[in-house]
């Protein structure tokens, strides 16, 4: 099935000519302000992942804002001219290269000393033949272009927080950031990224005793958003959907995941709270399997199974040792 035209560009160019305007009115307001003191400017983040560890390291001395509003799938994430002029304004914008591709151009917008890319302190690699449902390694994926840094991310796999000590690097990456922007108080985001990197050990602990037995191997979701979570924990990921839930599976595609779930011994197929089922409905009504919930933590919203990252993942705990058959 031939790809889709790219979907977002022409309004996220519309929206940077917008805000290039907005960032010079605002300016010039600013500046009759005769020195009154202001409030710390923000801390401006992504989506979910990056707002979390960030606001655990900050521990509110700084106001952290994010760009994904909850319940918002962060692929598809379009920005308003308002969210690119807060980028402009913003004390450090923090975001990973090839995920969103809205942010991808809008951060050329931002100063660059103002510009944290953590996609290379997650180590992020090429999404494999498994995670994009069937198709080439590097035929779906998230889109983006080239990173602040130069780097290009675009055909790797964004989701690092799945794997807990991904997570845990990246956290380093925005301690030290943070520490080096505001020394001041580097003792305290010090302090708070290790604190917050022991709980991510913890959990790692969790899920590879908890996963550690587990008689079905194959892991089938609905958006191969698992692949660094099956590689940590032995499993094999195969998405009905590429790394990003944009890519739509042909028939032939589905055909082959229903085989895979038949020779394979799979009785649970993965949905997620942000993606419409229908894929993983139609795999599971055409093999027997059932379907339980696995989220990806893109955002929380009312449907996630816990109030934040810690909670949702060991939900998600729970959900893989009931569907893969762990004891």
């Amino acid at each position: 099935m031939p790809s889709a035209p790219p979907r977002r560009r022409p309004t996220v160019l519309a929206a940077l000519a917008a805000a290039g305007a907005l960032v010079l009115a605002t300016g010039a307001c600013a500046s009759s302000t005769d020195g009154a003191a202001t409030a710390p400017e923000a801390i401006v983040t992504s989506f979910y992942p990056i707002q979390f560890a960030t606001q655990q390291i900050t521990a509110g001395a700084v106001p952290v804002s994010v760009l994904t509003k909850p319940g918002a799938e962060p692929h598809d994430l379009e920005l308003s001219p308002q969210d690119i002029a807060g980028m402009t304004k913003a004390r450090l914008v923090v975001y990973a290269d090839g995920f969103q591709p809205a942010v991808d151009e809008a951060v050329g917008l931002v100063d660059p000393a103002k510009v944290l890319d953590v996609a290379d302190a997650a180590k992020l690699v090429p999404a494999t033949e498994g995670d994009h449902g069937g198709e080439p390694a590097g035929s779906g994926g998230s889109g983006g272009s080239a990173g602040h840094d130069g780097h290009d991310h675009a055909g790797d796999d964004p989701h690092f927080w799945l794997d807990p000590s991904r997570y845990a690097a990246v956290a380093e990456a925005i301690g030290a950031r943070l520490a080096k922007d505001d020394p001041t108080h580097a003792k305290t985001y010090a302090r708070n990224t290790a604190v917050f990197v022991e709980k991510l050990s913890q959990l790692d602990d969790e899920l590879r005793v908890g996963l550690s037995q587990c008689r079905i191997k194959q892991l089938v979701t609905s958006h191969a958003a698992f692949g660094y979570l099956a590689d940590r924990y032995g499993f094999r990921q195969q998405g009905i959907t590429g790394v990003s839930p944009d890519n739509e599976p042909s028939a032939a595609a589905l055909r082959t995941v229903a085989d895979l779930v038949k020779s394979s011994g799979v009785t649970t197929i993965y949905q997620e709270t942000l993606v419409e089922p229908q894929f993983a409905d139609t795999v599971a009504g055409s093999t027997g399997a059932k379907v339980a919930t696995l989220d990806p933590i893109e955002g929380i919203t009312s449907a996630s199974v816990g109030r934040d990252y810690f909670e949702v993942m060991r939900s998600n705990l729970v959900a893989l040792r009931a569907g893969q058959g762990c004891s």
